[in-house]
């Protein structure tokens, strides 16, 4: 039985004929449209029978109908600003695309491409034939292949070429990153069988030599993502270990994991063992991630010797995790930024990041901390201070950058209970999300990511936050 509340609801006809509706239609369709006015007015009818909510213009019932319609039009992947001071952030994608890569892919989006066909023979052509040489330049080796992302390259080397055989590691080695990542579960998943040899913090080159036997596949040695062991440790050199692999019979392999083609040192970074100077020393295959130090795309590269490259091409599980036409579009690019290292930390964003002065950043801060502070009213004191970045994505996490951004601490006296999540969760709330990190009652946002491009963008939206969290 309806009452005389429910009765006051336009009928769906009556709002889809409203003019400011046929707007929405021509924007979402006439049954998206018709379908969120339905959900719209059955929560409304659920609500005046409940007495929380009043009879409703038009104007009102179809303004509601309007942002149910752009809500469910949204994408839950958004962009947003990385204020956290760790510039490869994992759970925000990692690597900024410099300008050359963004077009590539735009390009590959709106046009057919040469993916597998060979423009000089018109045959069908081999993908990993678009960045194999700029590969084999930059890094030294034979020959490369491409695949979904390390872990991919990881498990696809293992599956190819220890399957039911043995591989060597060290056990303090044994790595375990993000997302339940273990070393040795990725050598189960690939059928390979796991040696350990050695302790956790000291590894000696008798212990691999103990440990190989006519079983053994493989030497891997594995980058130590996202920790570092101190103290009384011992580790065994690459160059220490290709000869007894050699003397064996077997190959090596290391996975670098983040892989950086180029001496970090010379930008006033943290030296990185690079890609070529592993090869250099004899790896006979190299794998490592193309979204992390390298500045490019999400996916796994694997160099090294011509035949084992071959062999794990080869593999079924080779077209399983192989790469799309966009992620080569990036990629290719990229590469070639590292063909002028001189205008590297300029054109390559990753790099860019990296290297951003802390003067320029404190510049910045001194600059949005009064509109921050206006924003924010009295509950909350905004303070420009000197901070520490990280690389991220496992890469040197032992060692942490000089920069500059904005402190924000609860006022004395202010009266906000758990100030600082609300804000945390009002700064995810604006138009583009902020991402900052809170740690010693303070909320940091770290401004190192914040180019000047989009600091107007990060600066407009303030506005938006007043008269909120001082409610």
């Amino acid at each position: 039985m309806k009452t005389e509340q429910t009765v006051r609801l336009p009928s769906v006809d009556r709002i889809l004929a409203d003019a400011s509706c046929q707007a929405l239609i021509a924007q979402y369709g006439r049954v998206q449209t018709v379908e969120a006015a339905r959900a719209l007015l059955a929560g409304l009818r659920a609500a005046m029978l409940a007495g929380t909510q009043d009879g409703l213009e038009m104007a009102s019932i179809t303004a509601q109908l309007a942002q149910r319609l752009q809500a469910q039009a949204r994408s839950h992947l958004r962009a947003v600003f990385n204020l956290t001071g760790t510039v490869l952030h994992t759970n925000l994608g990692r690597a900024l695309l410099p300008d050359a890569a963004v077009q590539a892919v735009v390009e590959a989006l709106q046009w057919p491409m040469n993916l597998e066909f060979d423009l000089e023979t018109g045959k069908r052509g081999d993908r990993d034939d678009l960045v194999e040489e700029l590969l084999r330049e930059l890094t030294g080796a034979e020959a490369a292949t491409i695949v979904n992302n390390n872990a991919a390259a990881v498990l696809l080397m293992l599956n190819t070429l220890a399957q039911g055989r043995e591989v060597v590691v060290s056990r303090g080695e044994l790595v375990e990153i993000g997302g339940a990542f273990r070393i040795p579960d990725v050598m189960t998943r690939a059928g390979a069988v796991l040696r350990e040899v050695g302790s956790t913090n000291r590894t000696h080159l008798a212990d691999y030599a103990n440990g190989v036997n006519e079983h053994t596949s493989l030497l891997m040695k594995v980058h130590c993502s996202n920790y570092a062991i101190t103290g009384f440790t011992k580790s065994v050199e690459l160059d220490a270990l290709v000869p007894l692999a050699a003397k064996h019979g077997v190959a090596t392999a290391v996975d670098l994991g983040s892989g950086t083609l180029v001496d970090l040192a010379q930008y006033g970074l943290p030296h990185e063992t690079t890609v070529r100077e592993t090869i250099a020393a004899g790896a006979d295959l190299v794998t490592f991630s193309g979204d992390k130090l390298l500045g490019g795309p999400q996916c796994g590269i694997i160099v090294g010797r011509a035949d084992l490259i071959a062999k794990i091409k080869r593999n079924p599980l080779k077209r399983a995790l192989r790469v799309g036409k966009l992620t080569l579009a990036a990629l290719a690019p990229v590469l070639q930024l590292y063909r002028a290292p001189d205008l590297l930390a300029e054109r390559l964003t990753t790099l860019r990041l990296l290297t951003r002065p802390a003067a320029a950043m404190r510049e910045q801060a001194e600059e949005l901390l009064p509109l921050l502070q206006d924003a924010l009213g009295t509950s909350y004191a905004v303070t420009a201070e000197a901070m520490k970045s990280q690389i991220g994505s496992g890469a040197l996490p032992v060692d942490q950058l000089p920069s500059f951004g904005l402190a924000i601490r609860s006022a004395p006296g202010a009266r906000l209970s758990n100030p600082l999540g609300v804000l945390e969760q009002r700064l995810r709330a604006l138009p583009r999300p902020v991402i900052g990190r809170i740690g010693h009652d303070t909320l940091w946002l770290d401004l190192r990511c914040l180019e000047e491009a989009h600091a107007q963008a990060f600066a407009q939206q303030l506005a938006q936050l007043n008269g909120v969290v001082d409610s």
